[in-house]
């Protein structure tokens, strides 16, 4: 894909708010998420105080903010990023779909990821687990799988699976599914994942539900489970981050990396608030469109 002017990874109230101010600016702007109830501030079932709004849910604040950037010319991709390269003045992402690169990067991946896997999931990765169906689910052709999480990019990707496999059992640690789902799919409410198993490939997974330990047969185990750290492990260390992951910048959003920013959760502030969130995306998206003004000047010279 050819670079953008700012490529922004994450599309919660930072990353979108970002993707306004620069794609208002005429900047080509293109944003990365993972897809549709996949951060915190969709979790909000009821917004009070958000300035100007007198009550909405984080999900309707979110598409709003998402069409109101679409309207100024930006541009959304989902995809789930697991690596970069910011040694070059292009900067470059690495999706499960697709390469992404950008003048500018934004870094707004907030702060819902796991602390740790469960047993059995490092040593199977590749090997029947997986993170992505819309990548993988065609290996799982004619197969039993499991989807494991409890918000709507499970059941998107359950949906998508549901097409392709002989068997899906839909996982989750809520009494009640986030949606509809197709009725050829077994539905196991109430229940974590506690260990995947396999020689050499995945032959099961491990549940505990009602107090009881289950086991489930399967040939593949698709995982949406987040925590509450800070979305940095894609980074593999080409930003510096404190002792819990958090992104350090400066008061203008800008990382040890010229032209790399980032704005939300993924700072770790003492105060989560999505209004916080959109500010700091606001800030960060006007450092970079004075960094690329930076730029164009340099060249010009």
């Amino acid at each position: 894909m050819e670079a953008v002017d700012v490529l922004i990874v994450g599309g919660g109230p930072a990353g979108a708010s970002a993707a306004i101010y620069a794609a208002r600016a005429g900047l080509e702007t293109l944003v990365v998420d993972r897809g549709l109830g996949t951060g915190a501030a969709r979790l909000i079932r009821e917004l009070e105080n958000y300035p100007g709004v007198v009550s909405t849910s984080g999900e309707e604040l979110l598409e709003t903010m998402h069409r109101q950037a679409k309207s100024f010319g930006a541009r959304f991709a989902q995809d789930r990023i697991t690596g970069v390269d910011l040694d070059q003045e292009i900067k470059t992402a690495y999706g499960n779909l697709d390469l992404y690169s950008g003048r500018a990067l934004i870094i707004a991946t907030g702060s819902m990821e796991r602390a740790s896997s469960v047993p059995g999931e490092e040593e199977l990765i590749g090997r029947g687990v997986s993170y992505c169906a819309t990548c993988d689910g065609a290996f799982f052709r004619g197969k039993t799988v499991a989807v494991v999480g409890s918000g709507t990019e499970a059941l998107e990707e359950a949906r998508h699976l549901a097409r392709l496999v002989a068997k899906l059992y839909f996982i989750t640690s809520k009494k009640e599914l986030p949606g509809e789902i197709p009725g050829e799919v077994v539905a196991v409410t109430g229940a974590t994942l506690q260990r995947i198993y396999g020689e050499g490939a995945v032959q099961g997974v491990e549940i505990r539900r009602g107090g009881s330990l289950e086991r489930i047969e399967v040939q593949g185990v698709f995982i949406y489970l987040y925590g509450n750290r800070p979305v940095t492990s894609f980074l593999r260390g080409a930003l510096p981050t404190d002792q819990r992951g958090c992104l350090q910048v400066d008061s203008e959003m800008r990382t040890a990396v010229p032209g790399v920013f980032a704005a939300g959760d993924v700072l770790c502030p003492e105060t989560k608030q999505v209004v916080v969130a959109a500010a700091e995306g606001c800030r960060a998206a006007l450092s970079a469109i004075r960094y690329l003004n930076d730029l164009k000047k340099s060249a010009g010279s």
